[in-house]
């Protein structure tokens, strides 16, 4: 049954996998299909692009990770005629805000799955580059055999007649020149002439020398000069020339070495086609692939070259960084659209520009409201320092948005030292933790980096991510601490206390991974669990235990499980199955999760009540305390904080806390509410809570929480 049921849950994973992935290709395609020159309808694209898609996300979750299969998705891209430059700008952005998203992979980190989506974006646009470059290489060739056929076709109407030869060579539509051996230049075509300003004596009578450009590669000269000799029959560079207004043409140029009859060099013919508008096309593509198109900072894959480079400079280089998130903006966005959010953001990156001037400085937007500033150098701990005061300085002046002013706070984590110690990832994972450490003591601050800080960041990260796969293992077991009546010492029932046997951290108490259970929402699960186990093992008690009464056994509940809709059904499914009475039962709530509940909250509670289980009111009195406000709440017994009986160790007791103590035990009764007292340690605390009326206790003068064996023998000790 257990594999079946987990079948049908991988069925059930991959299908709502498949349902993301045709909810990210649609998306995908509404982004770029204006942009596309194909014949398919939308729909019919978007099928195309669901194969991509899948790519994309198997790339995010492999192991060992590898960008290629994004370089081959950006391939893919301008093989379907996605060849305008405004659909990578596209296709990078719908990845960037929604691949995570849909295809995060709940295994890694949140910035695990950003760095490699942020990978991917980069393959996936250095694949569309050098797919659009063949297929202009492959359109050049083609354009190339087309002019060598021109040239043929050329010499052998030269020989036949001169007609013939202008035909063609005017009527090229691509640039053409001859030149004799020493380099002056004799004849040119009407497109030549045009390409270099229309002209004709600025080309004609001109030497080929007078065309060189500073940005000449080496061997472009070396192989004119093998042409020339005869060494060479032809040779094809890519070479820029000056126009006559000062302008930059870039050329595709083939020379070739014309023969006459007895095969001896006579002329050299060039061929040029203009990639001008190509080549500014290609540093276009760039730019958008390493820009923010709504800032136009740096984007998250030139950040992560030029954060890379700093990394691994040479031994003695130092870098520093800092990792800015606004506090607060998610609350704009939510209540004055995201429109006037982006405005913000525009504004926000403009002040953040201009505090990054210096050499060495660098300002990107990794996405959101998420910053980052780089700064290189010999003194990065006095710079960075310097930077995050800037900027914090910067933001703090009124952003004016259509008509409102808005008042900017961030939270800055700031990670500095030596190149060569940290991977780029160890690097951005520490600013990230302490950014949020700097959120948490309130914002509109920076901290600093603490190794201690970002291990124990670590470690509950680690802890929270292996909360599932802990509770499938079964490395949860619960623990019992012995209720105690203080009328006559005898045991009235055991609280279950959950604890977590780790592999590598040992045994870890409720307090290092309740918190996270609740946060990610395992809690739900795991309660159920310590319910279940807690029932039964109160079920065993009652058959060995017949003589007065079932012992009862309490159990707490977090605030989520108050919430969740099946409390109660479980709660009614575990009793049934255990054969336990509800009055043996006993259900724990804190205090602070009952503050301001209204009746829809108390419901669940109010209906098991009124099935017979107990409700305690946990942690009493380390809230804000409406005492009259007990009488609406569905709970029979009240648990005294265990700072009311640390106030006891005092000699003599402090008679404050015992005037407290004997007042919440008075009213406790005169609403007919039993009062438990936790954090009992010695017999004289034991003895002035029995005389202020208190009905039982627990704590370590009694027994610490242990095996349910240790129930057994305590409850054999009272029989005797």
């Amino acid at each position: 049954m257990r594999q079946t049921s987990r079948a049908a849950g991988s069925e059930g994973d991959a299908d709502v996998l498949e349902d993301r992935l045709r909810r990210f290709a649609t998306i995908w395609s509404r982004a770029i299909f204006p942009a596309t020159a194909t014949s398919l309808t939308r729909p019919e694209f978007e099928q195309h692009l669901l194969p991509l898609a899948r790519e994309l996300n198997s790339a995010l979750h492999a192991r060992p990770f590898t960008a290629q299969a994004a370089h081959q998705v950006g391939a893919a891209l301008v093989g379907a005629h996605c060849t305008d430059p405004d659909a990578l700008g596209r296709t990078l952005g719908v990845v960037d805000a929604y691949l995570v998203l849909y295809c995060g992979d709940p295994e890694q980190t949140a910035e695990e799955n950003r760095a490699r989506c942020a990978r991917l974006q980069h393959a996936l646009a250095a694949g569309f580059a050098q797919a659009l470059r063949e297929r202009t290489l492959a359109e050049q060739e083609s354009i190339a055999r087309s002019s060598l056929l021109a040239r043929s076709e050329a010499l052998q109407a030269m020989h036949a007649t001169e007609a013939r030869f202008r035909a063609v060579f005017e009527g090229a539509a691509i640039g053409i020149g001859i030149a004799d051996l020493e380099g002056n230049v004799l004849e040119v075509n009407d497109t030549l002439t045009q390409m270099f300003g229309g002209l004709e004596n600025h080309v004609r009578g001109r030497k080929v020398t007078d065309w060189a450009h500073p940005e000449d590669r080496p061997q472009v000269w070396q192989l004119y000069q093998e042409l020339v000799t005869g060494e060479r029959e032809h040779y094809r560079v890519e070479k820029p020339f000056y126009r006559n207004d000062g302008t930059v043409l870039w050329t595709n140029l083939t020379v070739s070495l014309l023969r006459d009859a007895d095969g001896e060099p006579q002329y050299q013919l060039a061929l040029f086609e203009d990639t001008t508008e190509r080549r500014l096309l290609n540093l276009r593509l760039r730019y958008e692939a390493t820009h923010d198109a709504l800032t136009g900072l740096p984007n998250r894959t030139l950040f992560f070259e030029r954060l890379e480079k700093a990394v691994s400079a040479p031994a003695g280089a130092r870098f520093g960084l800092c990792y800015l998130d606004l506090d607060g903006f998610k609350t704009i966005n939510d209540s004055l659209g995201h429109a006037t959010g982006d405005r913000l953001l525009v504004e926000v990156a403009d002040r953040l520009q201009s505090c990054a001037t210096a050499p060495g400085e660098m300002v990107a937007r990794l996405g959101g409201d998420e910053f980052v500033a780089l700064t290189t150098g010999p003194d990065t701990q006095n710079a960075v320092d310097e930077l995050a005061t800037r900027i914090l300085a910067a933001l703090a002046t009124p952003i004016r948005v259509d008509g409102r002013e808005f008042t900017v706070r961030g939270s800055i984590g700031i990670v500095e030292g030596p190149a060569g110690e940290r991977t780029s990832a160890e690097v951005l994972r520490s600013a990230d933790i302490t950014m949020y450490r700097a959120k948490s003591a309130g914002g509109n601050r920076f901290e600093i980096a603490d190794p201690e800080a970002d291990a124990r960041a670590i470690t509950r990260h680690g802890l929270t991510n292996a909360l599932p796969a802990a509770l499938d293992r079964g490395e949860f077991f619960i623990e019992y601490q012995p209720l105690v009546h203080l009328g006559d010492g005898s045991v009235h029932g055991a609280e279950a206390l959950v604890r977590w046997c780790h592999p590598q951290h040992g045994v870890l108490g409720p307090d290092r991974f309740i918190p996270l259970a609740e946060r990610t929402g395992l809690i739900v699960p795991l309660g159920r669990w310590v319910l279940q186990e807690a029932v039964r093992q109160a079920r065993f008690w009652s058959r060995r235990h017949t003589d007065g009464g079932p012992l009862r056994i309490n159990v707490n509940l977090s605030p989520a499980q108050l919430q969740h809709p099946g409390l109660v059904a479980d709660t009614v499914d575990v009793l049934e199955r255990s054969g336990l009475e509800p009055g043996a039962l006993c259900l724990e709530v804190t205090e602070s999760a009952l503050i301001g509940a209204d009746e829809d909250r108390l419901k669940p509670l109010r209906q098991l009540a009124e099935m017979g289980v107990d409700i305690a009111l946990d942690d009493f009195g380390t809230g804000y305390s409406n005492l009259a406000n007990l009488r609406r709440l569905p709970v029979s017994v009240l648990k005294l904080d265990r700072s009311f009986t640390q106030g006891m160790q005092r000699h003599p007791a402090d008679p404050v806390d015992l005037k407290i103590v004997e007042g919440i035990v008075s009213l406790a009764h005169s609403l007919e509410l039993a009062v438990t007292v936790e954090g009992v340690e010695t017999a004289a605390q034991a003895e002035q809570l029995r005389e202020l009326g208190c009905d039982t206790a627990q704590g370590w003068y009694y027994a610490r929480p242990g095996a349910p064996d240790r129930i057994h023998t305590l409850v054999l000790a009272d029989a005797v």
